[in-house]
């Protein structure tokens, strides 16, 4: 969904088919689920918005299976909690507490926890 939003310049809640719910900002700012991963947006989306903060919390012992993520821009990854896996095309790295990473993200790109506990993680996504 969200390479869809990007390629067509739209903000991807209006890629969201159910137009007949109105959504409140208290409901927006809740956290979504995607497979073992939990995410908050940070910053008010926008179509001339080129810039995106979120919260991510992903599971103990958990890998995002069957998704490699690559988008055009940049990203941006520090670890807020725990400990994450990250592959950024041939390279893998393990981050703990405190420590960051900054690539293209046109690069395929995967994260996972390979720890006993939840990590949290604040992204920021840059795209052009």
């Amino acid at each position: 969904m969200l390479q869809l939003s990007r390629a067509l310049k739209v903000d991807v809640d209006a890629l969201d088919n159910d137009k007949t719910q109105k959504v409140s900002s208290r409901i927006k700012s809740q956290k979504k689920r995607a497979g073992s991963y939990a995410y908050t947006q940070l910053t008010k989306p926008g179509a001339d918005k080129h810039l995106g903060a979120y919260r991510v919390t992903i599971q103990p012992n958990t890998a995002h299976e069957g998704v490699e993520y690559h988008h055009e821009g940049e990203e941006f990854i520090y670890v807020l909690k725990g400990r994450l896996s990250i592959s950024v095309g041939q390279n893998t790295s393990v981050l703990e507490r405190g420590e960051c990473i900054h690539f293209n993200s046109a690069l395929h790109h995967t994260l996972s926890n390979p720890a006993d506990e939840k990590t949290d993680l604040l992204v920021v996504l840059f795209i052009p």
